[in-house]
Formats: structure tokens, sequence, C-alpha cells
């Protein structure tokens, strides 16, 4: 046992070092989205800390073999603080980028995306706890396993949570210290082709070319992209073929969508559903769906403003909001109606990239702002927050977007014939 963890045992630390310690506690194991064992013991040593604080344990709920830690408010119309416990990093992965701390920053698979934003609400929530305020009641925190891979088992979960709070407070990374008001929806699509094999040389003009189909439709669907609107169809992972001599029976593609309104994640998904091969002789199937509905800004801009307040009246540097297109959980409980402020974590850079880390002391200062938000939060009158009153520009701004729309996003599958066009 290290001296630290000698005096981190008699409780003789600064928090400084507390937070590196449970940091380093959490990077050393290794979770990637799936890997059962790891997760558990990243949520075993949350599940105590956060234990501690709130006073109460929670419970870890297993769906469809995935772990996710959920400690319940015991009343409804709280504060969610949410986050997630995998990370996109393979076992294996610490023997070559292992945790190291150097000028204040810690370096490590997960840093940054996100364990030192669960360090982070950690500290946010023992803060709460030892003023008292009538109990911690009112606080809920959820951290799932599965959000790197797009929270399939989750959701529902999340929903539920979201859907008895008065707020969530997202403690993903920041970008550069700004918190995150928007985000794009997403949609993952699969358009598999299944033609006819032929000999190339021999008789080509027996077959039906799968790969010379999906090359055809690729085009086609990338066209409805929006630049103006800042809606992209990206193809992202293709295959086709067995031999350079065989006409190709079949072929895949996927497509990644974004869009920063629901209107136009569904207008792209319809073109996906009314895409018909050209060659009469090949069939199409469309796989998957609208995945996460858009995080717009109408459901962030009051908890941003009061944030921007918290940190203010914290001495901290001055809180910029910026519009991102990249989805977490986020999207969810926006689109339930529910306050959501996302980008809670510390400041760091490299999310899924080997570079990646995140500042140390910044780890403490977001938990003063999360924990004085919440304070903030407790001070409204019961299911209200202000009504937002924007005053300036975020960063990386787009077109208005539409309203609200149903959330009921289920993935299906479609499959058609070509017909002559």
């Amino acid at each position: 046992m290290s001296g630290t963890d000698v005096r981190l045992e008699q409780g003789d630390c600064t928090e400084a070092e507390v937070v590196e310690s449970r940091l380093r506690t959490l990077v050393d194991i290794e979770s990637p989205t799936g890997h059962r064992d790891g997760i558990a013991k990243c949520l075993s040593h949350i599940r105590h800390w956060a234990g501690e604080a709130i006073g109460r344990n929670g419970e870890i709920r297993e769906i469809d073999g995935f772990d996710h830690l959920y400690i319940e408010g015991a009343n409804p119309g709280g504060v969610l603080l949410l986050g997630h416990a995998d990370t996109v990093w393979p076992v294996g992965t610490l023997e070559r980028l292992p945790f190291t701390v150097a000028d204040g920053r810690a370096r490590g698979p997960g840093v940054f995306d996100m364990k030192s934003g669960l360090v982070a609400a950690i500290g946010a929530l023992e803060r709460l706890g030892a003023e008292g305020f009538g109990g911690m009641g009112d606080i809920s925190l959820l951290v799932t396993g599965d959000e790197e891979t797009g929270s399939v088992t989750s959701r529902e979960l999340i929903e539920q949570a979201a859907a008895r709070s008065r707020a969530v407070l997202i403690l993903e990374p920041s970008l550069d210290g700004a918190v995150k008001i928007a985000r794009r929806g997403a949609g993952i699509y699969r358009v598999g082709l299944r033609g006819r094999a032929a000999h190339a040389g021999l008789e080509p003009e027996k077959g039906a070319n799968a790969l010379a189909e999906m090359a055809d439709i690729l085009q086609r669907l990338s066209r409805h992209s929006d630049d103006a609107l800042g809606t992209t169809v990206s193809p992202t992972f293709a295959s086709a073929g067995t031999a350079v001599n065989t006409i190709p029976e079949d072929a895949e593609v996927a497509f990644d969508v974004r869009a920063w309104s629901l209107d136009e994640l569904e207008r792209v998904d319809s073109a996906f559903r009314g895409t018909l091969p050209r060659d009469p002789e090949v069939t199409l199937t469309i796989d998957g769906g609208i995945n996460r509905p858009p995080l717009e800004r109408e459901h962030s801009e009051a908890l941003y403003l009061l944030a921007r307040e918290v940190a203010a009246d914290l001495g901290q540097t001055p809180l910029d909001g910026t519009e991102v297109g990249g989805a977490s959980d986020g999207n969810f409980t926006a689109a339930l109606g529910t306050p959501t402020l996302d980008g809670l974590g510390p400041l760091g850079d490299g999310a899924h990239a080997e570079h990646e880390w995140a500042d140390l002391r910044s780890i403490i200062e977001r938990a003063d702002l999360v924990a004085g938000l919440i304070r903030r939060i407790r001070l409204l009158p019961d299911d209200e927050l202000p009504t937002p009153c924007w005053d300036g520009e975020a960063r990386h701004d787009h077109p208005a977007v539409g309203a609200n729309h149903p959330t009921d996003f289920q993935n299906h599958g479609t499959t058609t014939r070509g017909e002559k066009q």
C-alpha cells in the first residue's frame, strides 16, 4: 500500500490527492462496453463513494447482460446526475497507455470520456452531503455501462430516471471548458444488397452486380445531406465481393446521419425508406433508423444561464455554451422535455484518441460548479426553471430547429426489390 493509500484510509489526504487517487482507480480498471467484469468493478467503487455521500447505496440494474448503477432519489422532482462507466478502449490498452500524471494532467484510456467526470460528480455529491440541507432525497445518480455503443440496454432506464426529475446534469466532457447546450441527433443505417454471382470474364451478363448497385445507392443517399441546415449523411463502412473475377452477389454499406432537428432526421429517414435499387434483379434491405433525437437548445438554456451565474459567483472562468455534433444520453433526456445540461465534466481533450487527457484541477472546479448549480435549482419553486432569455451567442451556432416531436424511435428494417427507373 502506498503512502497516499494509507493517508486516504486515515482521512489525511487533500482533496486533490483524493481526486487523483479515485481517477487512477477507475482508469486502472479497463471497462470497454461489453466487458462486464471491468464495468462492474468501476460501478462498485462509484457505488461506494456515492453511497457514502448520498446516504443510499442504490442498486445495480442488470439489463440484457449489461450492468447499470442507479441510486434513485427518494423524492421525485429532484436532480439527476447522469454518466457512463464504459469506454471505447479495448482490454489491453493500459499496457501501452498507462495512467500517468504530469503537469496537472492525467492521461490514460477513458480519463477524459468520462471517468474524470464521474469523479467530479462524486465530489459534488460530497459537498452537498456535508451540508445536510434536509437530506439528499432529491438527488439521483445513474451511471450506465453501454453509452459508447448507443445505450441500447440503458435507454429505458435513462428515460425513466429523467421523467421523474426536474433537471438532468450530465458530466460528459466539456469542450475547452464550455458546457454543451445542443447536440445533433443521430441515425444509424445499414444498407444491404443481394444480387447474383457470375464469372466476371465468361458470363458477366448472367450476374446481378450488388457492388455496382451499392455504389449508385451510396451516391444517391449521400445527396440528402444539407450543408445549410447542418445535416450530414455519411457513408462510413462498406464491404462487397469475394474475388476479383466474380460479379459480387452481396454488398453492404453503413451510414451515419446527423441533424440539428428531428424534422431533418425524419426527412432523411424517409429518403432511406423510399430508396429502391435500379436493377430489378437486386434486393435491397435497410436496417437501423433514428438512434437519438437532437438535444435542442430550448431544453438547455435555462440551466445554462443558472450555471453561468454559479460559475461567476464562484470566481471561475466565464462559462461558455457550445453546440456540438456528437450525441449523448442527454439527447434522450431532453427529448422527454426534462431540462438538461450536458458537458459539465472537466477540461481536457482527446476523447477516443490516444492523447486523451484531463485537467485534475478542473475536476475540483467542476465539482464546485455542479454542487452550486444543484443548490440554485433547489431554491427555485417546485417544477419550475426560469424562462430562457438568451442574451449571447453559442459557439457553432446553426439555424433554428423544429418543434417538439414524439420520441419513440425504434430501429426497423425494410426490404425492397429493384424497379426500372
